[in-house]
């Protein structure tokens, strides 16, 4: 059995914090604002393979009011969330993401975005897409206010 999942996040820029997309740290002037690290990358993709599993979302395994998650790595988040899935009977098939920004460029990040996830999530760099597209200046990623990212998963299952 197959099960596609879909995810989104999206995180708005602050100069107080780091930007991290993939568990890469990013260089640039602004960071994202969050509980964790903020990484709308991997929690995108957190959604969608607990969307694809009807697990719930990020928000309910890692919720921002418990301050365990306060800073994370969102990789933990991926790992931990892996992990319930394999316990259900679920492997990846494939990952694939979208990242939504004006600015930075990700595109010279990507190679090293995709396997930092890669390996975080045990898989082959083969099965993880990273793209980036900007919205040419529209909504708020275009007015340069923050990131979005939207991930689609394919899980296999061997149970129902």
């Amino acid at each position: 059995m197959q099960r596609i999942g879909f995810g989104f996040d999206a995180h708005r820029f602050s100069s107080e914090t780091r930007l991290v997309l993939g568990g890469v740290e990013i260089p640039f002037e602004l960071g994202l604002k969050g509980h964790s690290d903020a990484d709308v990358l991997t929690h995108a993709i957190c959604d969608a393979l607990l969307g694809a599993a009807a697990e719930g979302d990020i928000g309910t395994h890692f919720p921002d009011k418990d301050p365990k998650w306060k800073g994370a790595s969102s990789l933990t988040f991926l790992k931990d969330v892996l992990s319930l899935l394999g316990s259900k009977g679920y492997s990846v098939v494939n990952i694939d993401t979208v990242i939504v920004c004006e600015k930075p460029r990700i595109s010279p990040h990507v190679a090293e975005i995709r396997s930092s996830l890669a390996e975080a999530a045990g898989l082959p760099e083969g099965v993880i897409s990273v793209k980036a597209t900007t919205t040419d200046g529209m909504g708020f990623t275009g007015r340069g206010e923050g990131i979005a990212s939207y991930a689609t998963v394919l899980l296999e299952s061997s149970g129902d």
